[in-house]
């Protein structure tokens, strides 16, 4: 078992973790050095589990575990128990070696190479793949060039861009958006009303002065999905704020899902948020 998360103090999956740990699965951990002296990965770290910090000024922001090379379990959520009990996040279990494969060649990127940030190389032997008749694509910052993947999805668009969005600076996905909505695409969005009124660069007002039906969330704590539903087939989700940072100098992990079924349940969160938001 192989995790790769930004924050972690959770008091049940520390014990799963070194539970499986004794019964003798090899279990490996990553996390940002800023959050290395949380309680719970110290004593991961007692009970035997090797835990390797990034020392780096960018974040190693990933949230994402693997498990017997098979499954993937990834999103927006931090171990944690405002991750799990009080933010909005999403999390998606994949089941697939290829995919497995991808994250563990980042994994090792980090743990093995001592690779993180700007200093990792492309090392992604399956970009896309095809689970159950679904096309899925995995990308990881900064090396792939995410953006870039993100913006041919959203301008691809022909009917409805819906999103949700905990940090979103990133002035060349606005102007997609802007434009998309200029030729006649449906977009609405949700931000983080928290992270609004601190993000210097927000792109909120910006699209709001546009015409886009854009919103601040109602959550008293943390609206933290980063998520795109185009056209309700097509999901995009991760740990990937739609930043500057995640673009350039964070560790993140970006899944592009195309299936209808998946998008079915994105599109009931962002309507559940989106009606408990507030202009």
């Amino acid at each position: 078992m192989d995790v790769a998360i930004y924050d972690f103090n959770l008091w049940s999956l520390r014990d799963a973790l070194i539970n499986a740990h004794r019964r003798g699965v090899d279990v490996r951990m990553v996390t940002d050095s800023d959050n290395m002296d949380e309680l719970e990965i110290q004593e991961i770290k007692d009970a035997g589990i090797e835990v390797i910090g990034d020392r780096k000024e960018g974040l190693m922001h990933d949230k994402f575990v693997i498990i017997d090379r098979s499954e993937v379990w990834a999103g927006s959520m931090n171990f944690t128990t405002g991750g799990g009990y009080m933010d909005n996040n999403n999390l998606i279990r994949l089941r697939s070696s290829k995919l497995a494969e991808d994250y563990r060649r980042e994994f090792e990127q980090m743990f093995v190479d001592d690779r993180f940030g700007a200093d990792k190389i492309q090392n992604n032997p399956n970009p896309t793949i095809t689970v159950d008749n679904s096309q899925i694509a995995v990308y990881f910052s900064p090396q792939d060039g995410t953006l870039e993947h993100i913006l041919e999805a959203v301008n691809s668009a022909q009917e409805s861009i819906f999103f949700l969005a905990y940090s979103f600076t990133s002035d060349e996905l606005a102007d997609a958006l802007i434009e998309q909505a200029k030729s006649g695409v449906n977009v609405k969005g949700v931000f983080d009303k928290d992270q609004y009124h601190s993000n210097s660069g927000t792109e909120f007002d910006n699209l709001h002065n546009a015409g886009i039906d854009v919103n601040l969330d109602g959550n008293p704590r943390l609206m933290h999905h980063k998520v795109i539903i185009i056209d309700q087939q097509i999901v995009i989700t991760g740990s990937y704020n739609f930043s500057n940072n995640a673009e350039h100098n964070n560790d993140e992990n970006t899944l592009i899902i195309h299936n209808h079924e998946i998008a079915a349940d994105y599109l009931a969160e962002f309507q559940k948020i989106y009606d408990l938001s507030q202009r």
